[in-house]
């Protein structure tokens, strides 16, 4: 079976290298400005071949290149994790003044957040004009929150009051949230000592 990147799986991967350096790039110069690193971590990823096989499917989309590449936009995925949510947006700014860099959707699912509870601001972004990504900037809370989700909405044979489960799960989202809120607040009382 053909690869349903094409030619494109080098292109692909250099194109998320240059996605990482610049985020580098900006991590590093925010880190000089404050003294303090605004990243936790960043992961960056090419969807597995299966993966979006699978996606293609699911969307009722043929398993091609042009649906893998230009219909569907996360072949590259990028996920930024940051301390706090002023550095989100901050973040967000740089990456869409970058000249190679078109910011073609922005999701604001921690002003609007899920109804399940998930907080994130995603970008789907076009690099230099050719591929499309996902870059997804949350913070640790929001971070961890996703995570256990994911762990628990992949469990096998869930039990008991679902809409109960579903509940708890807003409200721990919406506690990590108010907590996000007061830790940015914190901080901004330290800057101005």
């Amino acid at each position: 079976m053909d690869s349903i990147y094409g030619e494109h799986a080098a292109q692909l991967e250099a194109t998320l290298e240059k996605l990482l350096a610049e985020i580098d790039a900006i991590r590093a110069d925010m880190s000089a400005a404050t003294g303090m690193d605004p990243v936790e971590h960043t992961l960056g990823r090419i969807k597995t071949e299966e993966s979006m096989r699978e996606k293609c499917r699911r969307q009722g989309l043929p398993e091609t290149e042009a649906s893998a590449l230009e219909t569907i936009h996360d072949a590259i995925g990028v996920r930024v994790v940051c301390a706090f949510l002023d550095d989100v947006y901050e973040i967000r700014d740089r990456l869409a003044a970058l000249p190679f860099l078109e910011v073609v959707e922005e999701k604001n699912y921690i002003r609007h957040a899920k109804p399940n509870g998930y907080r994130s601001l995603h970008l789907i972004v076009r690099v230099d004009g050719r591929y499309f990504a996902e870059i997804q900037l949350r913070t640790i809370s929001m971070d961890t929150w996703a995570a256990l989700e994911h762990h628990l909405k992949y469990k096998k044979d869930v039990r008991g009051n679902l809409n109960l489960i579903t509940g708890e799960l807003k409200r721990c989202a919406d506690e990590l949230a108010s907590t996000d809120a007061s830790m940015q607040t914190i901080r901004d009382m330290i800057r101005t000592m």
